[in-house]
């Protein structure tokens, strides 16, 4: 009975009137810093808010780009202050004295060193106490020379380098007196080994792709491209996180001016934050609106080296498996990596059943809808009674029969990527046969169309590019709704709209439709693809220091004749 009561009074205390509570309630308060206020005070006090903030930016500047202190206390201060010592944890700062009468501190970022570096090839041989080294010889330069035991050390006269030093995994050095740090290499975090490509998949080729380390993947560059002429150029993008980057070229090769309008784009970046080279190429590219993408990005080493060798200029971020190449046409956006390792009648048979898969993924859907909407007559009569039939029990029209398709085959796409594992692909058959029988025998979706929509995403699967597919995709819809308004009439037309939206892009100055129109020099590998001892030319749109490839006859061999060590006739007894 006991509980019975005490159920009823929980129930009625829950529905009965109480004052409200007013307790108090986490949120958010908006802080204005205290150099804010006073700086906000004085422009609004002085009526130049505008000149005051470029005056106290240049001043900022001014103060970061001075050399550095040849006091170690102020350099201990400073350095503590800008990394928020001791309250960040990873900062590891040891202060030492060198051969017992000179101070000096080392600064890392505790797990991005090698601890087994540190110890063994700077703090040992530092601290080791050499009686026969006296005052004169306790020079930073003798400690460079003669001391430190790491394979690369340099010298950094700059606080904000000395920053960015540090948080790039190496090991500063700072000796009273001086007014620079020593850098060492220790770099030492862990990093995923080099892998199979995931995206660009090839059967006949190499089977590597980068990582996420940017030295790795220039390595992997230099391993395929060995020339000493192969330059590689580093960069910082972001204001706060300081994302390096590297830029390769082939310097006696490529064009100095495609050179220095890569650098201006990335170096003329001002923003807080860049997770890699998808923001980046959004960041230096012309044609930022644009459907198609202007700048090439893969995960092969082997065809970054290709590009380089035709005269490009590759973008690596560190942290990304991708590389951007700059610049490039729409007929890239068609070619693999895989064509050149097969046979000439191969890869043009591949680019071929390409450029059908493209039109298969943008117009398909779109001339359904046209021709059974606005255009029966081109339908022989078997197959419009065929249509007909199939579509009799169905209650929506056409238009809103493909965009339910359509958007069921998205979600089935984009649900199969995002769970992981093998269960992505069991998703993904799984939920077409089951959602598309169970239409169709509903009479909800006519059997045809699930037939259209099925091609339409193999067609846009067998794109090799995959922003270049996903712009496919969009100007797919695009034409669905064009078909559905005006039919063969409103493809037309949105087809020349886009030719000569096309033909005005541009890819870092190059015309994204050139070996098509405009024309250039005759090319071997826009459509069919030529044998390789016939491409005697690099593309001429990147205007290279050295527009020849190969002489006109590469296969010497073929101008020679054979030598033999025995006539035709004698036999061996």
């Amino acid at each position: 009975m006991k509980n019975k009561n005490s159920k009823i009074t929980s129930i009625l205390s829950k529905i009965s009137y109480k004052k409200p509570k007013h307790d108090e309630q986490f949120y958010i308060p908006e802080l204005i810093p205290e150099d804010d206020k006073q700086s906000a005070k004085k422009q609004y006090a002085n009526g130049q808010k505008n000149d005051a903030s470029k005056n106290d930016s240049s001043q900022n500047k001014n103060n970061e780009e001075s050399g550095i202190p040849n006091n170690i206390d102020d350099n201990l201060k400073y350095m503590k202050k800008s990394f928020n010592y001791p309250l960040n944890k990873d900062i590891k700062i040891r202060e030492f004295k060198i051969f017992g009468n000179i101070r000096a501190f080392i600064i890392y970022i505790d797990g991005m060193v090698d601890r087994n570096i540190v110890n063994r090839d700077i703090l040992r041989p530092l601290l080791r106490n050499n009686s026969s080294i006296n005052q004169e010889e306790c020079t930073v330069e003798n400690i460079l020379n003669s001391v430190i035991e790491t394979n690369e050390v340099e010298k950094v006269t700059n606080m904000e380098d000395a920053i960015y030093g540090v948080l790039l995994g190496d090991t500063g050095i700072y000796v009273d007196n001086c007014n620079y740090y020593i850098f060492c290499e220790t770099k030492g975090y862990e990093k995923r080994a080099v892998d199979k490509p995931q995206v660009e998949n090839v059967i006949s080729g190499s089977q590597e792709a980068f990582n996420e380390n940017l030295r790795t993947n220039t390595v992997l560059i230099r391993r395929i491209v060995r020339n000493n002429n192969l330059v590689t150029e580093f960069l910082k993008v972001g204001e706060r996180i300081n994302k390096p980057c590297a830029i390769m070229y082939i310097n006696d090769l490529v064009n100095p001016a495609l050179v220095k309008e890569v650098k201006r784009r990335i170096s003329s970046i001002n923003t807080d934050f860049i997770t890699g080279d998808g923001m980046l190429e959004q960041l230096i590219e012309t044609e930022s609106k644009s459907l198609l993408p202007t700048i090439l990005s893969t995960e092969r080493p082997d065809r970054t080296a290709a590009s380089l060798v035709e005269g490009k200029v590759a973008i690596i971020s560190d942290g990304e498996p991708f590389a951007l190449i700059i610049p490039v046409t729409v007929t890239e956006m068609l070619h693999s990596p895989e064509d050149m390792s097969v046979r000439p009648y191969y890869g043009t048979l591949l680019r071929f059943i390409r450029i059908f898969a493209l039109f298969v993924a943008t117009l398909l859907p779109g001339l359904y809808i046209a021709v059974t909407n606005f255009h029966q007559e081109m339908i022989p009569t078997e197959l419009l009674i065929a249509i007909g039939t199939a579509r009799e029990n169905v209650p929506f029209p056409t238009i809103l029969e493909v965009l339910l398709m359509e958007t069921s085959f998205e979600l089935i796409r984009e649900a199969g990527v995002r769970v992981p594992g093998t269960l992505g692909t069991t998703i993904g058959i799984v939920g077409a046969l089951i959602l598309g029988q169970a239409a169709v025998q509903a009479s909800l979706i006519s059997p045809i169309l699930i037939i259209i929509v099925a091609i339409t995403g193999l067609g846009n699967f067998a794109l090799p590019n995959i922003p270049f597919a996903f712009g496919i995709r969009i100007m797919r819809v695009m034409f669905i709704a064009a078909g559905a308004t005006l039919g063969f009439y409103g493809i037309s037309l949105l087809i020349v709209t886009l030719l000569i939206l096309m033909m005005d892009m541009k890819s870092f100055g190059v015309p994204y439709m050139t070996l098509i129109e405009p024309k250039g020099r005759k090319s071997h590998d826009i459509l069919r693809r030529r044998p390789v001892w016939q491409q005697e030319f690099r593309p001429d749109y990147t205007n290279p220091l050295d527009i020849r490839r190969q002489p006109e006859i590469s296969r010497n061999w073929t101008t020679e004749k054979p030598e033999y060590s025995h006539k035709r006739g004698d036999s061996n007894e």
